[in-house]
């Protein structure tokens, strides 16, 4: 069992299985239930596996925890496996150059001296000191031994970044068993408490959220381009957040609970406003038209809006702005269907048969729909990243290199070795063993 559990063969299943289901809950959409669309593309056959299998709440289900709690377990095992080893040669320091030692390091060079090992000594010890790191001098019958490490440390990166692994797990579990990811959606004017989470459960926030105001703006091409809401935060019957704009990606948060642009939608009929102007008595008359419901004129026709864009230029290149599509009806004169623009009043506007009409613009009272998260793992997983990022660091840009000197016996014996980059400490090697021989 601890073989199993310690083993490399099993690092790796567990890293590819959770890559694939990972990739599986990103093509398929999560939420219980799933949304409408994405269950009109597949069959009642798929929808029962899939329900079963627990892929529109995967990160929740438990074989996905299981397989967490696996690599978890995985990667204490490894790392108690290797731990001692690895202590040990961050701990015990080998002072001594001896002949066995010598013949097991990769790097050794040596030069005859012709000066005496005391006289040495110290000019070897102030030239590693500089160039390298302090040497640990050790005198063994009539040679002097000298020994300097750097980077002891850097042998536990790896163990740094498997704890910073457990970390961010840890703080994943936090947020899933403790948080919850919600929706809500608030009309401008109104204000809600509770938001509704993914498995349709009503959730109490212990506070109002309200919509001052929602607002839309759109590309030339008709797209949407920004949508922002304006939220104000009431708890106890105090405003304890003012005026807050949100737009996606700047989100509000608030005890923990945070706010994302989503979505919008209309919050009832659009209401319409129109000059009216009387060919014969040259009177005007502003009229509202509310949705599509006909309003009666002063000459018992009717006009009737059929259609609205939020700019015009998506239909006809050269216009911006709002339009209309209208219809006069009446006992002598039914119009085609045309339409008004706002920003040109005079567009069409003597096709309303015994008037001319202008748009003079519109009101829509919107509903911002908004993505409601609370994680308290979030920190915690934040602290595995840092620490994710430093393991990193150290596992592959820090290395422990240790260089052995033994003078005697009329020479100098040089001999060193890294826990890695062997090529770039073959490098600075070879430079400090040329400012040795100049000594």
């Amino acid at each position: 069992m601890w073989r199993f559990f310690s083993s490399l063969k099993l690092t790796i299943f567990l890293l590819i299985g959770l890559a694939v289901v990972s990739i599986i809950g990103t093509v398929i959409p999560q939420g219980t239930p799933p949304p409408m669309e994405y269950l009109q593309t597949i069959s009642e056959t798929k929808f029962e596996l899939y329900s079963k299998l627990g892929f529109f709440n995967m990160y929740h289900s438990w074989w996905f925890i299981l397989l967490l709690y696996l690599l978890t377990l995985n990667l204490v095992a490894c790392s108690l496996r290797r731990l001692p080893h690895d202590w040990k040669l961050v701990n015990r320091q080998v002072t001594v150059l001896d002949e066995q030692l010598e013949k097991s390091l990769p790097n050794v060079q040596f030069w005859k001296v012709s000066q005496s090992a005391a006289n040495l000594k110290d000019p070897v010890a102030a030239m590693l000191g500089q160039e390298f790191a302090t040497p640990l001098v050790t005198k063994v019958n009539e040679e002097y031994h000298l020994f300097a490490q750097k980077g002891r440390f850097s042998r536990l990166g790896v163990y740094i970044l498997h704890f910073s692994i457990i970390i961010v797990f840890i703080g994943a579990m936090i947020g899933s068993f403790f948080g919850y990811k919600a929706f809500v959606q608030i009309a401008e004017g109104e204000a809600a408490s509770a938001v509704t989470s993914t498995s349709g459960e009503p959730i109490n926030l212990g506070f109002a959220v309200r919509c001052d105001s929602f607002s839309l703006s759109f590309y030339d091409s008709g797209a949407p381009k920004e949508y922002r809401s304006v939220l104000s935060v009431i708890e106890n019957g105090r405003l304890t957040v003012d005026h807050q704009a949100v737009i996606v990606n700047s989100p509000l948060t608030y005890r923990g609970i945070t706010f994302y642009q989503s979505s919008y939608s209309q919050a009832g009929p659009p209401t319409f406003r129109f000059a009216v102007r009387d060919r014969k008595s040259g009177a005007t008359t502003l009229v509202t038209a509310t949705g599509n419901r006909p309003v009666e004129l002063s000459e018992g026709e009717t006009l009737t809006v059929l259609g609205y864009v939020p700019n015009f230029g998506t239909i006809f290149p050269g216009y911006t702005g709002p339009a209309v599509q209208v219809q006069m009806t009446g006992e002598n004169v039914t119009t085609e269907p045309f339409a008004l623009l706002e920003k040109y009043p005079a567009f069409n506007a003597d096709k309303g048969g015994a008037y001319f009409i202008s748009f003079a613009g519109s009101n829509q009272k919107w509903r911002t729909g908004l993505q409601v998260t609370k994680d308290p793992g979030v920190w915690v997983v934040w602290l595995g990243c840092f620490l994710l990022v430093t393991g990193i660091f150290v596992s592959f840009f820090l290395s422990h290199r240790r260089i052995w000197v033994r003078i005697g016996g009329g020479r100098i014996v040089v001999a060193g070795s890294t826990s890695k980059n062997q090529a770039v400490f073959r490098s600075s090697f070879d430079d400090l063993i040329e400012k040795l021989k100049k000594i």
